[in-house]
């Protein structure tokens, strides 16, 4: 079953309160700060909005606070696609597909990032099948939208500050909008 934009926008008022495993904010401050550098960085309307949803995944089903404290890889990264994908092009939904393999990719090309990662996200990066080989680094980059994962998740990691403030979910969902498929 797809989602429509009234539909996302209703998950993030019911759940969107919830903590972000293992972080200092919330799902929807994570979300819209995630959102927030994207534009601020001048991505187009597709990127904007797949850094809004990379996480939506999360909101889709409960597997409780911090599942990674339990050892449980959530796979959110797919598991909002299949609800998207008549929603969003490609272009969304490959960034979002790609994020977590964008975080062992810079895990494997960049010397200092792994230090850098916080707490969660390092427990995380070991069930989510740890740094990429530079063999597995190299098919990655080549993908179709692994450039635009890769923005995506240097966002996502800035995206965890409680006091930030941030346009609402309101202006970002117009940019979801623009670049959805049949708005």
């Amino acid at each position: 079953m797809a989602l429509t934009l009234q539909d996302i926008e209703a998950l993030f008022a019911e759940r969107g309160a919830e903590q972000y495993s293992g972080e200092p904010v919330t799902q929807l401050q994570h979300a819209l700060q995630s959102a927030a550098l994207a534009e601020a960085a001048g991505a187009d309307d597709a990127l904007v909005t797949a850094a809004l949803l990379h996480d939506l995944g999360h909101l889709l089903h409960d597997l409780g606070e911090t599942p990674s404290l339990r050892g449980v890889d959530d796979v959110h990264q797919y598991r909002a696609i299949p609800f998207l994908r008549s929603v969003f092009p490609d272009a969304v939904l490959d960034a979002i597909r790609l994020h977590v393999d964008a975080k062992r990719y810079l895990c494997a090309t960049r010397p200092h990032y792994h230090d850098a990662l916080s707490e969660d996200s390092r427990r995380s990066l070991l069930l989510q099948g740890g740094v990429f080989s530079p063999q597995q680094a190299d098919e990655f980059i080549a993908q179709s939208g692994a450039a635009d994962a890769v923005r995506l998740r240097l966002w996502d990691d800035l995206a965890k500050d409680a006091q930030a403030h941030t346009p609402g979910l309101a202006h970002f969902m117009r940019h979801a909008r623009r670049c959805a498929l049949n708005a």
